[in-house]
């Protein structure tokens, strides 16, 4: 059997038919719901910012149930908008592979992952448009810009998905392409924000220039733990380390930090094309492992010094919430043997720390002078 072309437009138009018809449902009972102009944007930013969640958690759950090459090609499978009229060939893929990357079930994990992209691409859209709209009316106060910068990087986030697919699952890329969701995750936030400041006539909470440095310095350690985090996924390195708090029942196991963090390499290969070996897997998982207990401790931190701030005591609770269960899925994933709702579930925690972290940022602003005295 030939292999498919990695690249076939054919079904591109229906596929963002498909993606429009699926993103119209939520639009529409955004429209329903909300009667105001002010109120129908800012409802649809928080819906796009769910689903992109969403999203993101969806994409954990097709990388680890390895249905990241469940069609092999793209945008579509097979060269068709839908695996119903692929069947002949993932049939035909399953059967001289029952255990491979493509089968009936895998590809339509991968399929309905693109469809819901592509529906939160077409929510971006609308969302990008309708600020736009109100910004030359007069009627926005947020820079619609924010928006054209998210429209923007959905679709670089398109492209890092077909090269996942046509780089056959190259880890750089594939940590690439999630780091791009937290990104998309980031900005849309932004907006959400925003435009519930907006709506609500509200301005962010004056706090200590200490403070909104702890704030930053947190979102630079959770932006780079969930990189090590994509990076121990990507190359399938949770189960290097089967026991905690030690590892291979070692304080210091036997690591390799070169091979394991030598970037731009094939799956399960080093930079020379050879295998790559278990003490590069260890690098990868320890490292991940040692700077959660950093993170973990700046997000309890920065916690505790939120919750002193009556208008920021629910960024505090949802942090403290959040950190918690990053800490115990994490622990899950080693112990448990890599359990699958647990491992979804800390990718999900990871986004929800970067949406957490940014909200407390356009939440608060350094205090004046003038307010200090």
């Amino acid at each position: 059997m030939s292999a498919p072309t990695l690249y076939d437009l054919a079904p591109l138009w229906r596929l963002m038919a498909l993606g429009a018809t699926v993103a119209l449902l939520p639009l529409a009972w955004v429209l329903w719901r909300h009667p105001s102009p002010a109120q129908r944007l800012q409802a649809l930013s928080l819906l796009t910012l769910f689903l992109t969640f969403d999203l993101v958690m969806f994409g954990a759950f097709t990388r680890l149930t390895d249905s990241g090459l469940g069609c092999p090609d793209w945008p579509g499978c097979y060269g068709q908008s839908s695996p119903l009229s692929a069947g002949v060939q993932i049939s035909a893929a399953q059967t001289a592979m029952p255990t491979g990357p493509v089968t009936h079930g895998k590809a339509w994990i991968e399929m309905l992952h693109r469809y819901l992209a592509t529906a939160v691409g077409v929510l971006i859209i609308g969302l990008t448009l309708w600020q736009w709209r109100r910004h030359r009316s007069g009627e926005q106060a947020l820079s619609p810009w924010w928006a054209t910068a998210t429209l923007i990087w959905v679709c670089l986030q398109g492209a890092f998905g077909a090269l996942t697919v046509t780089m056959k699952l190259f880890p750089a890329i594939v940590t690439l392409h999630l780091l791009g969701g937290l990104v998309l995750l980031a900005l849309l936030a932004v907006q959400a924000v925003g435009l519930a400041q907006t709506a609500a006539g509200t301005r962010p909470q004056a706090i200590t220039p200490g403070l909104r440095g702890l704030v930053w310095v947190a979102l630079a350690v959770v932006a780079l733990q969930s990189a090590l985090g994509a990076w121990v996924s990507t190359n399938y390195a949770v189960l290097a380390c089967t026991d905690f708090p030690k590892c291979q029942d070692n304080w210091w196991p036997l690591m390799d930090f070169s091979q394991g963090f030598s970037l731009w390499r094939e799956l399960g290969m080093t930079a020379n094309g050879q295998f790559l070996g278990f003490e590069a897997l260890t690098a990868i998982h320890y490292a991940h492992r040692l700077f959660a207990a950093l993170a973990l401790i700046i997000a309890g931190a920065l916690a505790a010094k939120l919750w002193r701030q009556p208008a920021l005591r629910r960024q505090a609770r949802w942090l403290a919430a959040i950190a918690t269960l990053q800490g115990v899925t994490g622990l899950s994933n080693v112990v448990l043997d890599w359990p699958l709702v647990a491992a979804v579930l800390h990718t999900g925690g990871a986004a929800a720390l970067v949406a957490i972290v940014v909200w407390t940022l356009c939440s608060s602003r350094i205090e004046s002078q003038g307010s200090r005295a």
